[in-house]
């Protein structure tokens, strides 16, 4: 079970990373995709964030039972 949760964060974590990259390639080119989607790719960063450190502490609490 531990395995799981350790394999979910790290997809986790590569999901912020991809969104973080898109949200700054969006940022520094500007134009309309910044305009309507920016704020949006931001909050899914945040979101997937707390995913990804939510499921890191459960692999670590799953781990030291």
């Amino acid at each position: 079970m531990d395995t799981s949760f350790a394999i979910l964060a790290v997809l986790a974590m590569l999901s912020v990373l991809g969104v973080l990259i898109l949200g700054l390639y969006s940022m520094l080119k500007g134009g309309t995709f910044n305009d309507k989607h920016g704020n949006r790719l931001m909050q899914a960063r945040v979101y997937l964030q707390a995913l990804a450190l939510a499921l890191l502490a459960l692999a670590y609490f799953a781990s030291r039972t």
